[in-house]
């Protein structure tokens, strides 16, 4: 099939296009949020091709995903056709309502018969009131990292992206007090002057802003532990990711790392102070740490396998293009 999609959450997609697809990426020459093209810090197979909005209107495209509410009336006017009605039209959620009124959310696309929200987390499904709308879950799956964990440096590793104006969402407020167990090394985008706007001296939270993933993986494979902070989000794929290196993970009860985290690949709590204690057992116990995380990876990778990923959204595709 040919699948027009935006480049919009880039370890989602980076999955999305090992499949056996043609993909078609908008890019502009700004390079904005709806034209950002081909990924530059992940890799992606040569059936990922970029598109420019005036090519679209001559191409054959079989369906169209979408992600953001507004791509609604993008994709009717860049394809001069529309989605739903002329092209069959998924739309994908990646994240749980951000509205304030939760439990009482109304999607945005809500109460329509011309299209299916396909949820990435059942916790997503449960807390968005989408009406009338068609929903299913197509959970998560990763390209497996290709490092494998050694925990050899005593320190804690975290993956945010923007953690200073997402803040709570992503307990970045509770950094200061993991940084009192060990070192913290914190991966993401604007993560740059973290220690700074938290007050923590640079020997005790060292940023790495908008590391390629692959390097990224390989520096967390070397950090004892995975520390996973927030409070209410869809399933970050890094800590699918994490636990696929190997890495036993610490980790807020909350949302869908409820269902991702076993018992034994860690710590999950709600209770910050014994997630403190876990995880100064972690760094203190190199071996009990090693024991997590193999459970961890075992689970990741049992229940976010790529190749299973990608069988439920042949599935899918071929039910909403095919009939």
């Amino acid at each position: 099939m040919n699948i027009l999609l935006w480049h919009v959450h880039g370890s989602w997609t980076t999955s999305f296009v090992h499949g056996k697809h043609r993909y078609l990426v908008p890019a502009t020459p700004d390079r904005g949020p709806y034209g950002l093209g081909r990924a530059r810090t992940y890799t992606w197979p040569e059936s990922a091709a970029e598109v420019s909005p005036e090519q679209l209107r001559d191409t054959d495209v079989d369906v169209v995903l979408l992600q953001r509410p507004e791509e609604w009336e993008l994709a009717q006017r860049w394809l001069g056709r529309r989605p739903g009605r002329d092209v069959p039209a998924i739309y994908v959620e990646h994240n749980t309502p951000k509205d304030g009124d939760v439990p009482h959310s109304r999607h945005p696309m809500a109460d329509r018969d011309d299209l299916l929200v396909a949820h990435v987390t059942a916790f997503n499904e449960l807390f968005w009131d989408t009406g009338r709308t068609r929903t299913t879950v197509v959970d998560h799956g990763i390209v497996p990292p290709v490092v494998e964990y050694t925990g050899e440096l005593d320190r804690l590793a975290v993956v945010i992206n923007e953690p200073v104006r997402r803040w709570r969402v992503t307990g970045t407020d509770l950094l200061p007090r993991f940084a009192e167990i060990a070192p913290l090394d914190v991966f993401g985008l604007k993560v740059a002057g973290l220690a700074e706007h938290l007050g923590l001296p640079a020997d005790r939270l060292t940023s790495h802003d908008d590391v390629p993933q692959h390097r990224m993986h390989a520096e967390l494979a070397r950090r004892r532990a995975y520390l996973h902070l927030c409070r209410w989000t869809s399933l970050g794929l890094s800590l699918i990711e994490a636990m696929s290196i190997g890495m036993p993970v610490v980790a807020l009860a909350s949302t869908e790392a409820v269902m991702a985290v076993p018992p034994d690949a860690g710590a999950l709590d709600t209770r910050v102070d014994e997630l403190l204690g876990a995880a100064a057992r972690f760094v203190a116990e190199p071996q009990r740490a090693r024991q997590a995380g193999q459970a961890a990876r075992a689970a990741a990778r049992q229940r976010y396998g790529l190749d299973r990923f990608l069988a439920d959204w042949d599935r899918l595709l071929e039910e909403e293009v095919c009939g």
